[in-house]
């Protein structure tokens, strides 16, 4: 549907035999809890992604709608236009500072489960409702491959998929809070 430039296909690994050497985390039951810390970074990084993707449609929209003329103005001048405009703009910014705020913590050494969670939850839904919006503001040119409006619509749905789906970090969260409340 989306990512054509990725090369993606299954990694199948049958009768393989790992030295204890190997092992994630360096020693047996460690694991699950390295996978872990390595998926925070995943998600932050997937969430700060996002952001830079719905900051890119954002100005596409913004361009075209300031170019775009329709009943003697620019359809920038429509309040249902500005509507979605600044929707948009709120959302990038509200996802924006949760990534910078995330990743200080991190950067200082703190435990972001939570965070890279909300992060990767809040931004990837933000772009797909950026990305939606930016087809909208389009019209029937954001639905044809000429803008590549299109192309970012499909591409990001994908986004919450990766590093755990959204339904996935509603649980890390909801058991971060619970287990930091007792």
């Amino acid at each position: 549907m989306g990512h054509a430039g990725s090369h993606t296909c299954d990694v199948i690994f049958d009768n393989v035999k790992v030295p204890a050497s190997a092992l994630i985390g360096g020693e047996e039951g460690k694991g699950f809890y390295t996978s872990m810390k390595v998926l925070d970074r995943g998600r932050l990084h997937i969430a700060a992604v996002s952001v830079g993707v719905a900051e890119r449609l954002l100005d596409d929209a913004l361009r075209y709608a300031m170019e775009r003329q329709q009943f003697g103005k620019p359809i920038a001048e429509h309040q249902l236009i500005q509507a979605m405009l600044a929707d948009s703009k709120a959302e990038c910014y509200a996802a924006k500072c949760m990534v910078l705020d995330a990743a200080r913590k991190r950067d200082e050494g703190e435990n972001i489960s939570t965070e890279a969670s909300c992060c990767k939850m809040f931004a990837t839904e933000m772009v797909g409702r950026v990305a939606d919006r930016a087809v909208q503001i389009h019209g029937g040119s954001g639905y044809i491959v000429d803008y590549g409006v299109e192309r970012f619509y499909r591409d990001v749905r994908l986004f919450r998929l990766y590093e755990g789906t959204t339904q996935i970090q509603q649980m890390v969260i909801a058991k971060n809070m619970v287990r930091d409340a007792s």
